[in-house]
């Protein structure tokens, strides 16, 4: 019997941006599937080639470092070598290597993920766009309005400056 397979909404915290990626790591997965994150890195490494560097990465010393000196989370594991950290599209390279059914039904539910993360992401770009816009209609209706009481300043000025006409 398999437990239940996470909701995409919970896994959005596993998710990590490093060197500009939206990351998991090994141990995460490795969890999310219930298998040893040794035996996914063994899957993954007897399967190297369907992983180029834009699928999956390992962390450097120095990001895992202050990665677990940001997160708790993440300071739960034991470490001999550096995480990898898989990407979308390594997630989903994951699911021709690890063949179960729960690896089948949690990689569905972190593509998922991704996909509502990805939209979040447009609809608040979505949201910027349409606050510039509305910044630059909104100044360019006051500078029309400074414009106009520039203008009248400038005429009270020069109505100023002529001699009267009539009699004093």
């Amino acid at each position: 019997m398999t437990s239940i397979v996470p909701k995409p909404e919970n896994l959005a915290h596993l998710v990590h941006l490093i060197r500009g990626e939206k990351v998991l790591l090994d141990a995460d997965l490795a969890s999310l599937y219930e298998v040893e994150t040794k035996a996914l890195n063994q899957a993954v490494k007897r399967n190297f080639e369907r992983f180029p560097a834009d699928f999956m990465f390992q962390l450097t010393l120095q990001e895992w470092e202050a990665m677990r000196s940001q997160t708790v989370t993440s300071s739960r594991r034991k470490l001999t070598a550096a995480p990898y950290a898989f990407t979308e599209q390594g997630v989903a390279m994951l699911s021709s290597v690890l063949r179960s059914q729960r690896a089948i039904e949690v990689n569905i539910a972190i593509m998922r993920t991704f996909v509502q993360l990805r939209r979040l992401m447009d609809s608040n770009r979505d949201l910027a766009l349409r606050i510039e816009a509305m910044e630059t209609r909104y100044d360019e209706q006051f500078s029309q309005v400074f414009d106009a009481i520039k203008q009248l300043i400038a005429e009270d000025k020069t109505r100023k400056a002529k001699k009267p006409i009539g009699f004093l």
